[in-house]
C-alpha cells in the first residue's frame, strides 16, 4: 500500500516538536500504515530560521538553560504517552560528562564548559541543542515513518502537493503549517514612510526580525531614531556596538565602561514606556514554595459568567489578585521581618477582599510597612506616567538611575518578592488560553487587551533581558553611543526628516535614519511569505475575524489546530501551529515541568494526524 504524505511547512522547533510526538504516539495509533513525513524548510531542521546556528555570536537566549525543553515529562496532561529528554541545561552538563555524542562547534567549547543551570546561552548553543534534538529524534522513528528534508521555501499547495521555490514539489496527502511569526509587508503608516524615505533620500527600516535585516548601511556617527526598547532593540544595540569592533570591559565594581570603536552610530531610543524591559532575576524564592495557582485557575476560570466578559472589568481582577498572592507569599514566608501580620491571617484575609478594593489596599498598607515592599501593577506598567523633565540631560539621568534601580533589585535577594509575582504572572500565562478557548472573553476586549495589553504586560515584566544587557546599555549611553528619547514616542515626517517628540521633556530630536526596533504585528493581510499569500488569495487559509474586524491571525480550530475556511468549517486534512494562529501559543519550546501548552498542542496534532494518515491510505 502506498504511504500517507504529511508535510510539514517549518521545521523548527515547534515543526520538530510535532514530528516528536507523531513518534511517540505512532505506536498506539500508527499501525501498519506507512507514513513519509517531509520538513520543508530553508533553514537547517531542529533550529530553523530563528534559532540557526549562522548568526550572531553576540546574540543570546533570554531564557536561562535550566528553562529550556524540548521534551515532555509527566506533568503534561496529554493523550500521548511521555517520552522525556533533557532539558538545555541537562544536556549541556550531559555533554561535560561525556554521556552524550555530539558534534560541537570550536567557539562553543569555552562556552559549554563554564554553562550555569542559570545562565543566558547564546543562540549559537541552543541551535546546538535544537539540532541535537533533531537528531535523537531522527534515531527514535519507529519502522514505517519516513523523514525526508527540503531546504527549499514552499510557495503554493495544489493538487496535493506543495509546490517549492526550486521548481520542485511535494506530495501532501496532509499539511502542517509551522511558519512562526509572520513576516509582513509595511502596512500603511509604514508603506507612507518607506515612501516618505525614498523621495527626501532618507533610511527607513520597518519592524522585522532583527538577525535577518543588514543594518551595514548605516553609518558611523549617524544619527537613528529607534522606536521601541525590548528584545529586538537589544539586539540591535549589541550588533551596531559591540558587533562593529566596540569593546565592554568589567570595572572593580562590575559595572562596564565600553570603549567605541569609531564605527557606531548614534542610537536615541524611546518607546511607549520609554524605559526598557525588566531584566531577568538574579536569584531563587526565599521562602516556602508557592502555592499556584490561587485565584486564576482552569475551575475560577469555569466559573466566569457565560459573557462577554471584558478582560478589565471582569478577568483583570482575577488575574492581578493571582500576581499579588505570589508576590505577597514570598514576601511573607521568605521575609518575614518586613510584615506586622502573621502569614495565616494575612492569606485569609487577602482571600475575601476583592482586588484592588479599599479593604484590600488598607490589609495591605496595614500589613507591609515599607513603600517599596508594596506591589503597584500600574507604577509597574507605566513607570514614566506623570513624570515630566526640563530636559533630555534631566531625564537621561532619571532613566539611569531607574535602570540601576531595576538591576540591583532583580540581582537582590531581599526582593526576591518579584520572583513570586513573576512566577505568579508565568502562572496566569499558562491558563489564560483556557480562557480563550471558552469563548466567553469579548472578542475585541481578546484582541485589544489580551493579546495588546497584557501580552505586552507579561513581556515588559517577566520577559526582559539577561541582566548583563542592561548593564551594557548603561555602558553605552555613558559613552554617548546611546540616548534615552523618552516615553510615547511619538515620529512624524516632515522638513525632509524624521522628528520624534516624547512626553518625558520638550524639543524635537531629528534624524536621517528611523529603526523600528520590533517584531511586525501579526497580519495574514499583510503577510510577505509566497505560501501564506497564496493559500490566503485561494481562500484556502483564512484570517481570524473578531466582530468583522481581522485580528492578523491564521485562524483555526482551538481543540485541533485545523484550519477553518471562509464558512468556519474547519479543513479535513490541513493544520497550523504557531504564535500566529488562533491558538496563539507564542512558544515553540518551554520551561520544563510546567504542563506546557505548546507540548499539549503538539500531541494533539500529532494525535490527529496520525489518526487521519490511516484513513487517508
Amino acid at each position: 500500500m502506498a504511504p500517507c504524505h504529511l508535510a510539514i511547512v517549518g521545521a523548527g522547533p515547534r515543526g520538530v516538536g510535532v514530528l516528536e510526538r507523531i513518534s511517540a504516539n505512532a505506536a498506539e495509533l500508527l499501525g501498519t500504515t506507512r507514513l513519509v513525513v517531509h520538513l520543508i524548510d530553508p533553514f537547517p531542521p531542529g533550529p530553523g530560521r530563528i534559532w540557526r546556528y549562522e548568526q550572531s555570536p553576540l546574540l543570546r537566549m533570554n531564557s536561562m538553560t535550566e528553562d529550556v525543553t524540548m521534551f515532555t515529562d509527566e506533568t503534561v496532561r496529554m493523550d500521548g504517552p511521555v517520552r522525556p529528554g533533557p532539558s538545555l541545561a541537562e544536556w549541556a552538563d550531559q555533554l561535560r560528562r561525556g554521556e552524550l555524542r555530539h558534534e560541537i562547534a570550536a567557539d562553543l567549547h569555552d562556552e559549554l564548559a563554564a554553562l550555569l543551570t542559570t545562565s543566558f546561552p547564546t543562540r549559537r548553543l541552543q541551535s546546538t541543542y535544537l539540532a541535537w534534538v533533531y537528531r535523537r529524534v531522527l534515531d527514535e522513528l519507529p519502522e514505517g515513518i519516513e523523514v525526508v528534508e527540503h531546504r527549499a521555501r514552499a510557495v503554493r499547495v495544489e493538487d496535493d502537493h506543495v509546490r517549492l521555490a526550486d521548481g520542485t514539489s511535494v506530495p501532501a496527502d496532509l499539511l502542517l503549517l509551522t511558519v512562526g511569526h509572520l513576516d509582513a509587508e509595511p502596512d500603511a503608516a509604514s508603506a507612507g514612510l518607506v515612501e516618505y524615505a525614498r523621495e527626501h533620500g532618507l533610511s527607513y527600516y520597518p519592524a522585522g526580525y532583527t538577525a535577518d535585516i543588514d543594518y551595514s548601511a548605516i553609518p558611523a556617527g549617524e544619527h537613528v531614531l529607534v522606536r521601541g526598547f525590548g528584545l529586538a532593540f537589544v539586539d540591535l544595540m549589541l550588533l551596531l556596538t559591540e558587533g562593529r569592533g566596540g569593546r565592554f570591559d568589567e570595572r572593580d565594581d562590575g559595572s562596564l565602561v565600553y570603549t567605541p570603536s569609531g564605527a557606531e552610530p548614534v542610537l536615541h531610543v524611546g518607546s511607549r514606556r520609554g524605559v526598557p524591559y525588566h531584566s531577568k532575576p538574579g536569584y531563587r524564592l526565599q521562602g516556602e514554595p508557592l502555592q499556584l495557582p490561587k485565584f486564576f485557575d482552569a475551575a475560577v476560570i469555569e466559573a466566569l459568567p457565560e459573557g462577554p466578559l471584558d478582560f478589565f472589568a471582569d478577568v483583570w481582577p482575577l488575574v492581578a489578585k493571582e500576581i499579588a498572592w505570589g508576590y505577597y507569599s514570598e514576601l511573607w514566608t521568605g521575609h518575614p521581618d518586613r510584615v506586622r501580620l502573621g502569614f495565616p491571617e494575612f492569606a485569609e484575609r487577602f482571600a475575601e477582599h476583592r482586588w484592588d478594593s479599599e479593604e484590600m489596599r488598607a490589609l495591605i498598607e496595614g500589613a507591609v510597612p515599607a513603600e517599596e515592599d508594596r506591589l503597584d501593577l500600574n507604577r509597574l506598567d507605566r513607570p514614566l506616567a506623570g513624570e515630566r523633565f526640563e530636559d533630555a540631560e534631566s531625564f537621561g539621568k532619571h532613566l539611569r538611575e531607574y535602570v540601576e534601580a531595576d538591576l540591583a533589585r532583580r540581582a537582590d535577594p531581599a526582593y526576591s518578592a518579584d520572583l513570586g509575582g513573576f512566577m505568579a504572572l508565568l502562572s496566569v500565562y499558562h491558563h489564560l488560553p483556557g480562557l480563550a478557548d471558552s469563548g466567553r472573553l469579548d472578542p475585541i476586549s481578546q484582541v485589544s487587551d489580551v493579546d495588546g495589553w497584557f501580552h505586552g504586560f507579561f513581556s515588559f515584566y517577566a520577559s526582559g533581558p539577561p541582566p548583563r544587557r542592561l548593564r551594557e546599555l548603561l555602558a553605552l549611553e555613558q559613552a554617548g553611543v546611546v540616548s534615552f528619547a523618552g516615553a510615547e514616542l511619538r515620529v512624524t515626517s516632515e522638513r525632509g526628516r524624521f522628528v520624534a517628540t516624547t512626553s518625558s521633556f520638550p524639543g524635537e530630536l531629528e534624524a536621517r535614519t528611523l529603526v523600528e526596533a520590533r517584531l511586525p504585528n501579526a497580519s495574514v493581510g499583510l503577510a510577505s511569505d509566497e505560501l501564506i499569500r497564496t493559500l490566503r488569495d485561494s481562500g484556502e487559509l483564512t484570517e481570524e475575524l473578531v466582530l468583522g474586524q481581522p485580528s492578523g491571525r491564521i485562524h483555526t480550530r482551538l481543540s485541533d489546530g485545523r484550519l477553518l475556511k471562509p464558512d468556519g468549517t474547519p479543513h479535513e486534512r490541513w493544520f497550523s501551529l504557531g504564535p500566529h494562529t488562533s491558538a496563539r501559543s507564542a512558544a515553540a519550546f518551554t520551561r520544563p515541568r510546567i504542563n506546557a501548552l505548546p507540548l499539549r498542542q503538539n500531541d494533539a496534532v500529532a494525535r490527529e494526524i496520525l489518526s487521519l494518515a490511516k484513513r487517508v491510505r
